[in-house]
């Protein structure tokens, strides 16, 4: 990684400036891929607080790391913690990402037969999806209750008392049983 300093009233040292580098070696390991990345720190000095700003350009993503306090060495160590942080994020993300390989099929070429298995999992049962966001308001257990007499078998509610997500499921013979989470 290529670092360009600019200091604004302020002035590195030759042996603050060996520290630096070793502290962003480890960070051109993490974005030096195919090319060769280019770092750019700030320095500027308000009063008796330094600021150092770290900015790199990441295949077009700006990874910006900010850090302030009374020591100029670790106003860039902290710049650069942070620095760290987004580049293991934006690495991670790349990487991570759904690439699936180009593959050009033919309108001719046969779909693959439906294994019998998946046909079974199909016929077994359904998922049925609850809308939370329809009625919002935690209820009782009585109007749980008088909820459920519209002939549903089972009721997901907030609990008004306890705050907590239950399920009242409706019996076969026609008692209830109540599940807290």
């Amino acid at each position: 990684m290529k670092i360009t300093y600019t200091g604004r009233q302020v002035e590195l040292a030759p042996a603050q400036l060996k520290k630096l580098q070793t502290r962003f070696s480890k960070i051109s390991k993490l974005l030096d891929g195919r090319r060769e990345c280019e770092g750019h720190v700030i320095l500027s000095l308000e009063r008796h607080l330094h600021h150092a700003e770290v900015t790199v350009n990441y295949y077009g993503h700006q990874l910006v790391g900010v850090g302030s306090n009374g020591d100029l060495f670790t106003a860039i160590s902290g710049a650069a913690e942070k620095l760290e942080k987004q580049a293991v994020k934006a690495r991670e993300k790349w990487r991570d990402t759904k690439r699936a390989p180009k593959a050009a099929k033919s309108p001719a070429a046969p779909e693959p037969p439906v294994a019998a298995e998946e046909e079974e999992e199909a016929e077994q049962g359904e998922v049925f999806r609850v809308n939370h966001h329809e009625k919002r308001k935690p209820m009782t257990l009585d109007e749980a209750v008088l909820a459920m007499e519209k002939g549903q078998d089972y009721l997901v509610y907030r609990d008004a008392e306890t705050d907590r997500v239950s399920v009242l499921v409706r019996r076969r013979d026609g008692n209830f049983d109540l599940v807290q989470g």
